[in-house]
């Protein structure tokens, strides 16, 4: 399907469920030594990164993340660097800012703050991690396999947007859904890959994940 092209009534339903699939629907409701915000193209997940900081839900704020293939050419330099900045403007303060300007995938963004942090001497023992909506859940599943303190303490967390109002020019709607479908067999196989955890995935969920497969939503499977 083309990145711009508005899906049939049927496809869409099927997007909303794997749009909520996605989120955990955790309330943030206690403070964290960090917000760790895990980067990519969509500038909202920094904007709410930022006003969670600056709320006092945590005491540092972390982005992560390199040119990934769908923000190389869209970005002049680093995710975390752009969204960095996005906070710098909201007004975040530069002591506060943690920038890991080298990952290229969600496991990379936790093996390499994980390291950094190990140099800088930080010792943080709960996050909030930000994410887009429809990556909250293979966020925590690659969280809770990939960083090596097991007794870190995490809340999940993205832009505060129901499925109609997320789409937009930056983040087009037919990009959204393939790379939801994408995320929905990564949820599948990476656990076999040692990359994840095992999360359950409802019957009605991967039937509408096998639909948007065969109407043509496919460009961003494993």
């Amino acid at each position: 399907m083309s990145a711009g092209s508005a899906p049939a009534p049927d496809a869409h339903q099927d997007a909303e469920t794997l749009y909520e699939y996605h989120q955990l629907h955790t309330k943030i409701d206690r403070k964290a030594d960090a917000v760790f915000c895990l980067c990519s193209l969509d500038i909202r997940v920094a904007e709410r990164a930022a006003q969670l900081f600056l709320d006092g839900f945590g005491d540092y704020l972390i982005f992560s993340g390199g040119s990934g293939k769908l923000t190389h050419g869209r970005f002049d330099k680093p995710e975390a660097e752009i969204f960095a900045d996005i906070a710098r403007q909201l007004g975040v303060p530069e002591t506060k800012l943690i920038v890991e300007p080298h990952s290229t995938n969600t496991g990379e963004n936790v093996r390499f703050t994980y390291a950094l942090l190990q140099e800088k001497h930080l010792s943080i023992r709960s996050f909030i991690l930000v994410q887009k909506p429809y990556m909250e859940r293979r966020t925590y599943a690659t969280f809770k396999k990939q960083w090596p303190d097991p007794d870190t303490e995490i809340q999940v967390t993205s832009p505060q947007l129901p499925w109609k109002d997320y789409p937009n020019d930056d983040n087009p709607v037919d990009l959204v859904i393939n790379i939801a479908v994408g995320d929905l067999i990564r949820i599948r196989e990476y656990p076999a890959k040692g990359f994840q955890i095992h999360q359950d995935i409802p019957d009605e969920v991967w039937a509408a994940g096998q639909r948007l497969i065969q109407g043509g939503y496919s460009s961003h499977l494993p």
